[in-house]
């Protein structure tokens, strides 16, 4: 069990009809997601050929600071706003579609931007799992 399904489990309140596993598996691969991004922009910058990775630095940078926000307005369940949620898991998918794009055209020759697109792509159905569950 990880420390996001424990916080889940330890809320005080019932969370209603949203699938549980779901959100939890949402919000560790939003966090996870900005973390490898993050990573990734830093690698793109020790790269020889940084100014051909602009869009991919910015892409990353974008994707991190999108799914690091989506991590925690979904942490937060205390006057649950369904339409923040949907708007927030929609910007993500959107963030994380066009970095793990990005990033894709560069993944046979950098290795950091193999894993940051997978990375996204996870979060990326992370997000839409979960906009799927809420009807």
């Amino acid at each position: 069990m990880t420390h996001v399904q424990s916080m889940l489990d330890t809320y005080p309140k019932d969370l209603g009809s949203i699938d549980k596993a779901k959100l939890a598996e949402c919000i560790q691969a939003c966090f996870e997601c900005a973390q490898t991004c993050t990573a990734c922009a830093d690698a793109c910058l020790s790269e020889d050929m940084v100014a051909e990775l602009t869009k991919c630095i910015r892409a990353n940078l974008d994707c991190a600071d999108v799914c690091v926000t989506t991590g925690n307005v979904l942490s937060r369940h205390t006057g649950y706003d369904a339409n923040v949620t949907r708007a927030v898991l929609e910007a993500c998918r959107a963030a994380c579609k066009a970095c793990g794009d990005e990033c894709g055209e560069h993944a046979s020759m950098h290795e950091h931007c193999r894993v940051c697109a997978e990375a996204c792509r996870r979060c990326e159905q992370a997000c839409a799992d979960l906009l799927a569950s809420l009807g």
